[in-house]
Parts: C-alpha cells; structure tokens; sequence
C-alpha cells in the first residue's frame, strides 16, 4: 500500500482519488494552490505544492487536466516519487507496455500491446490506445477517444473526446484535436484541429 497526496482540488483531481482507493492504497490529502481550502472530499488540504518536501513517504499524482500546468508543477517538485494511478478496470496489455510515472490511466481504458505511454499524461475514461502506439509526456487522451494502431502522439497533446486518429498517423507536440474530430493524415504543426477530416482552425 502506497501513501498518495494528491495535487490539485478540481473535477479530474475527484476521479484520481477515487483510482487510487479502488487501487487500494491510502490517500493521504491533497495540495492546492487554493489557500483558503482546507478540505476536499473530507480529506485534509495539506498545502500548497511547493509542501511536498514535507511528506517524504508518500508519493505524488499530479491531478490537474491542463497539460501545461501539469509539467509546471511536475517541473517544480524535483525528487518527488511519482505515483501512477491504473484503475482496476482498466485493460493494460501485459506485452511490452511502458507507461510513464505520474500518469493516469482511467476507468474502463485499453492499452494494447507495446503501447508506451509518456509521464504524466492522462489516459481518460473508454480511451482506446492501440497496439505500438507511442504518447508523448503530458498529454491527455480525452474520455472515448480512439487511436489505432501504430499512432505517435507528441508531448502535450489533447486528443478531445470520442476523437479518432487513423493508424500510423504521426501528430506533432501542441495539438489540440476537438472532440469528435477524425484524424487521417500527418499533423506537422502545431494547433488546434478539428472536423472530419480534421482540418486546422485559422
């Protein structure tokens, strides 16, 4: 069992608490940047981020859906232990997968064989990582996306929800795909995406 604080008071920072008591380890309390909160979900806020130093044994999940804000912080703590949370109904290959610490990988998600999944990214709810996909630190696979086989993802990239991306398409670092949106080709530049085909936003 794993002592986890977790940072940040928000919506996603509810379902990483509830990844980590289903995982069975024991959640200590949060830090926030909120310095009036003293209490979510009946657990203690125990301080702002820059506390960490403070609780040696226990690891950390940064739970904050923003990509960026996510490798600020994650850039702030040097030598915290990372805690990666797997729900228990998530379906993880047993064949070459490698996920990254201080990443998230939600309720009822698949990651197939020799997928690698970056640090700190968020794999979120149904999301669907195929085979020999590879997914940059600090991105964030939104609730029923789909990616199939062979897709690389850059660093903080939002795929958005029920987005779907064709095999052996490459998306470069800084994209956001809208929700719904169907990716058939290279995206070398960064931006945002959206439609089907997925066209960039001017």
């Amino acid at each position: 069992m794993k002592n986890v604080i977790i940072i940040g008071t928000g919506g996603h920072a509810k379902v990483i608490a509830d990844i980590v008591l289903c995982a069975g380890d024991r959640l200590v309390g949060f830090l926030t940047s909120d310095r009036d909160k003293k209490e979510f979900l009946g657990y203690p806020v125990l301080g702002q981020e820059a506390d960490y130093c403070k609780f040696p044994d226990c690891s950390f999940i940064i739970a904050i859906g923003d990509n960026r804000a996510r490798e600020r912080i994650a850039g702030a703590m040097p030598g915290a232990d990372w805690y990666t949370a797997i729900h228990p109904s998530a379906v993880i290959s047993r064949l070459g997968v490698r996920i990254g610490e201080g990443s998230a990988i939600m309720a009822n998600a698949v990651v197939n064989p020799c997928a690698q999944i970056g640090a700190h990214c968020i794999i979120n709810s149904s999301a669907v990582v195929e085979h020999d996909n590879v997914t940059g630190d600090f991105s964030h696979i939104s609730v029923g996306a789909k990616l199939a086989g062979t897709v690389s993802v850059g660093k903080r990239c939002l795929i958005g929800v029920g987005s779907c991306v064709r095999e052996k398409v490459c998306i470069t670092g800084g994209c956001v795909i809208g929700a719904g949106a169907a990716v058939v080709d290279d995206i070398t530049e960064p931006g945002v995406y959206v439609g089907v085909p997925a066209r960039k936003m001017k």
